[in-house]
């Protein structure tokens, strides 16, 4: 009886083993890895509250206003947003090297850290996420997600503030109220400038106004701390680009020949007394607090740039005091090939899900819901009867919304929560024909108008020729650090050169420098990275 008795309790452990064993089989890939628990698909569908961890290079915020609090009403997932104290990208440097990661993080998409997160497995792929819970995001993307594919062919992120928009950039923005006195002809736009035209016009300024109101007048400054800027107006005159594109060969752009033509334009109103002595050491602050006296006549940069300037001489001197865009074209360059709008449609940023992200599902049916129509309607106008109505069809703001982002954007945006977060945004219309973008397109002011009425025709995407540089920490980054570091300096010496032999000669010697700090080296990485982004894209 005893043996029995024990035989059979032998026999009922094996079954149980056995059993066990079978579990655990089914729990188990194919591969070796763990498969998760329960049914993926009820995670990605449910509601249950669950929080997700996300640096936001852009903000440190939290998410806890009206928009954030809607998005967690429909969702149930509140976003924790990490504080990117410091250098956002020093940041994410040390969060790859500690292994220390969110659920989510958004990059400068243009960075090569996106490039070292992919490469190091630290972000996953979204491929078949996107095809099981990202019906809206393939709607919206469209090719766009073609074109930010890795080089594996897989995508690793979504970018925002994607799709053509046809908006200028920059522009030289003059004040209208003198403009009128000068050349009352162009002062309401439509006829660009010719450059021996708008030289003429500078001296008139200091013709007629050597001071204002007994202080030395400015014809033409530049934000010195904005070195992009200030040259890509430049360049814009001239039609130029990121780059020289030169028989297949992707070059520096100062090897294009209409840049030594620009930088002589330069130095010539430098020369002439009509460009500010002080232009390349003027800081943001001192060059806004120029324009802000009335002293000044033209600037360059983005015609949003000096919006805080603007608005105290709206204060006090008027509307037709503010600085306006206009066009400025180079000889023998058609004013349709200027290049005063460069802007990527394929978006700034990326946002990305982290091997860390244990609810991946779930963070792919959010992120789809934000990037849907109604979510970019939620992010960019707020919540529906609070922030705005829909009237005969199309969405209409509450008064107050366009007043508070009138008087102070910042602020408004942060209290409420519209237009704080630019996760997923597409640019343009939605399928009522109003913005996506409340604040900065639903009401355009005199300035923005002018700004498309002079510039549309100047916008050009930048998509091919963006992040086309070599890889952080190689040898042709440093390289590439040299030769950028060698055209800033040679560059600033040619425009304030005394003579136009001095300045050219300046010129010569800069791209001797760059020749021996390996140039052509990077110019072969540029080549390579163009041609593969032009076959991965076919």
């Amino acid at each position: 009886m005893k043996m029995k008795k024990w035989l059979v309790m032998f026999l009922s452990v094996i079954v149980v083993i056995t059993a066990l064993s079978a579990c655990g089989s089914n729990n188990t890939k194919n591969n070796g890895e763990t498969a998760p628990e329960g049914n993926a698909a009820e995670g990605a569908d449910s509601t249950e509250p669950l929080t997700l961890t996300f640096f936001d290079k852009n903000t440190g915020d939290k998410f806890t206003n009206a928009v954030a609090s809607e998005i967690t009403k429909r969702t149930g997932i509140t976003i924790e947003i990490q504080q990117p104290t410091g250098n956002p990208a020093e940041k994410l440097n040390l969060m790859l090297a500690s292994d220390d990661l969110p659920d989510m993080i958004l990059f400068d998409r243009r960075s090569d850290l996106v490039n070292k997160y992919i490469e190091s497995g630290a972000i996953i792929p979204l491929n078949e996420l996107i095809e099981k819970y990202g019906p809206d995001v393939t709607t919206m993307y469209g090719d766009v997600l073609n074109k930010t594919r890795y080089k594996d062919g897989k995508n690793y992120y979504l970018s925002n503030w994607y799709g053509v928009e046809n908006e200028p950039v920059y522009g030289f923005n003059i004040r209208k109220d003198i403009l009128k006195e000068l050349a009352p002809d162009k002062a309401e736009g439509g006829v660009p400038f010719t450059a021996s035209e708008f030289k003429q016009l500078l001296q008139d300024f200091k013709a007629k106004y050597p001071t204002i109101e007994g202080k030395d007048s400015t014809a033409l400054t530049m934000d010195g701390e904005n070195f992009g800027g200030s040259f890509g107006t430049f360049k814009g005159m001239f039609g130029l680009k990121q780059f020289y594109e030169n028989n297949g060969q992707i070059q520096f752009d100062v090897k294009d020949p209409k840049y030594r033509e620009m930088v002589m334009y330069m130095n010539d109103l430098y020369r002439s007394g009509l460009l500010d002595k002080e232009w390349a050491i003027n800081k943001k602050q001192v060059w806004e607090q120029k324009l802000a006296t009335g002293t000044v006549f033209a600037s360059t940069g983005s015609y949003w740039d000096p919006g805080a300037a603007n608005t105290i001489l709206l204060k006090d001197r008027g509307e037709q005091s503010q600085l306006f865009p206009y066009k400025v074209v180079a000889d023998g360059v058609d004013p349709g090939q200027t290049t005063y709008g460069g802007r990527s449609s394929l978006g700034w940023d990326a946002i990305t899900i982290t091997k860390k992200n244990k609810n991946a599902e779930r963070t792919m049916k959010f992120m789809n819901f934000l990037a849907s129509e109604e979510g970019q309607y939620l992010l960019m106008w707020g919540v529906e009867g609070e922030h705005w109505d829909m009237k005969d069809g199309k969405r209409t703001p509450r008064p107050e919304v366009l007043e508070g982002f009138k008087n102070d954007f910042n602020n408004y945006a942060k209290s409420t929560g519209i237009r704080k977060w630019t996760w997923f945004i597409k640019n343009g219309k939605g399928s009522d024909g109003t913005p996506y973008d409340l604040a900065g397109r639903y009401e355009r002011g005199v300035v923005d108008q002018m700004a498309i009425k002079n510039l549309s025709d100047s916008v050009y995407d930048t998509v091919l020729f963006d992040a086309l540089g070599p890889q952080g920490g190689t040898v042709e980054a440093l390289n590439e650090q040299k030769v950028n570091d060698i055209t800033k300096q040679a560059l600033t010496k040619a425009i304030m050169a005394k003579t136009p032999e001095e300045a050219g000669s300046i010129f010569d010697k800069m791209l001797s420098d760059m020749k021996a700090a390996g140039d052509e080296k990077v110019e072969a990485i540029f080549t390579t990275n163009y041609k593969e982004r032009v076959e991965l894209w076919k």
